[in-house]
């Protein structure tokens, strides 16, 4: 007869994935450390984890980072996502833009997708590729100059705009020659050094 194995809970691997995420990890993340639904509802009811939305957890005892909530809405996006548009430029801390609401870039090809998109979540779709990727923390952004072109088209006001840019350039996070679409936006506006 086979021998049958049970892969017994791991809570160090299971922390260990969750610290790389400002405390936070998905349903399936946790079953790859050996935790089952039931057991996990089992952890919600003791107090060790907490259900921040439907699939997505938080480790009750780990401290709370900044940025959570971009976080759980890339871990929601299966971590297909990157942060975009205006949240990035917060996040890279250009220009005084403060969103209201969590910009996340899909892949195209989940532009067909039916999805239940969480509250406070705005999804834009288009591949954005790994040149294009910048990391803060455990959170994945667009590129200052990805950012930047994004906003472009988007028709960020100009003003905010005109300051990311400036600031990019004075801190070296783009060349003049990569603010193509952000001149071309400003044009009527008095262009970037208006």
């Amino acid at each position: 007869m086979a021998e049958i194995t049970v892969e017994r809970p791991d809570w160090s691997g299971l922390y260990e994935i969750a610290a790389a995420q400002d405390g936070l990890f998905t349903t399936q993340q946790a079953a790859a450390a050996g935790y089952s639904p039931q057991l996990l509802i089992h952890h919600v009811r003791a107090g060790r984890v907490r259900r921040l939305r439907r699939g997505i957890y938080r480790l009750v005892h780990f401290p709370a980072g900044d940025h959570e909530d971009l976080v759980a809405a890339w871990l929601w996006s299966e971590q297909a996502g990157v942060v975009s548009h205006e949240s990035a430029m917060a996040l890279h801390g250009l220009s005084d833009v403060m969103p209201s609401r969590i910009h996340l870039t899909l892949p195209a090809s989940w532009r067909a997708r039916r999805l239940r998109v969480p509250k406070g979540v705005v999804l834009h779709h288009a591949d954005v590729s790994p040149s294009d990727r910048a990391w803060m923390g455990g959170v994945p952004m667009t590129s200052a100059r990805r950012t930047l072109a994004d906003c472009a088209h988007a028709s960020l006001s100009p003003e905010l705009l005109r300051q990311a840019a400036r600031q990019a350039l004075v801190r070296g996070l783009v060349s003049r020659d990569e603010l193509v679409e952000v001149d071309e936006a400003l044009r009527p506006f008095g262009g970037v050094d208006a």
